[in-house]
């Protein structure tokens, strides 16, 4: 079952390209449109681009997990894990591990060129993908968290109001890492305590998340 969880979300986002590539063109979008409006200013477009980044990363992952749990709610499946041999936090943890892989896994070989029209050094844009990496699953599970609570609510607007307070630590030490590397200072702190608060994620996300869909459904 644990296989056909993760089996099914792949084949659902190649049956809709579009749903699963929605974060990457938002993702895209923002981080090209910023240097078309600030002009070709080499020395700001460094100073801006971690956090520029890092806030088009966020936006693009609330954008792709917004409707994460409302087809399985529609057709059933939720009920159907509710009654499964297999604990409801592990199906909820590889579910948004299918989600990441599928919407924020285009987005990682995305920000090297990103990187590159903001003028960074290679060095800088390897630290940038590794705390992207360690930061983007601890904000799918923020952003499944929010989805759950909000399942069966129209609108995007009380997820964001759920997630975004939540991601505040991981946007922060997600920039402040690239933007030490950038200044030639070690990236090391940063990114650890990104491995930290994901570790916590991991622990206790998915559980919450299970919480947050038993409520819904009752």
């Amino acid at each position: 079952m644990l296989i056909a969880v993760v089996a099914r979300e792949l084949c659902l986002a190649i049956r809709r390209p579009a749903d699963a590539l929605s974060g990457l063109i938002f993702f895209i979008m923002v981080g090209s449109l910023l240097p078309l409006a600030l002009g070709p200013d080499s020395i700001l477009l460094r100073q801006i681009a971690p956090g520029v980044i890092w806030i088009a990363a966020l936006l693009a992952v609330l954008l792709s997990q917004h409707r994460l749990f409302e087809s399985d709610h529609a057709d059933g499946t939720m009920e159907q894990w509710m009654l499964a041999a297999a604990p409801l936090p592990l199906l909820v943890g590889l579910k948004t591990a299918a989600q990441w892989l599928v919407g924020v896994g285009p987005v990682l070989l995305a920000t090297p060129l990103l990187g590159w029209q903001y003028g960074m050094d290679t060095e800088v844009i390897v630290v940038l993908l590794l705390s992207l990496v360690l930061g983007t699953p601890s904000l799918c599970l923020l952003a499944a968290f929010g989805a759950a609570l909000t399942l069966g609510v129209r609108g995007q607007l009380l997820l964001a109001l759920i997630a975004l307070p939540l991601s505040i630590p991981v946007l922060i030490f997600g920039s402040h890492a690239v933007v030490q590397a950038s200044l030639g200072l070690p990236a090391a702190p940063s990114l650890n305590l990104l491995g930290a608060f994901l570790c916590l994620a991991v622990l206790i996300g998915p559980w919450a998340v299970a919480a947050a869909l038993r409520l819904a459904l009752e």
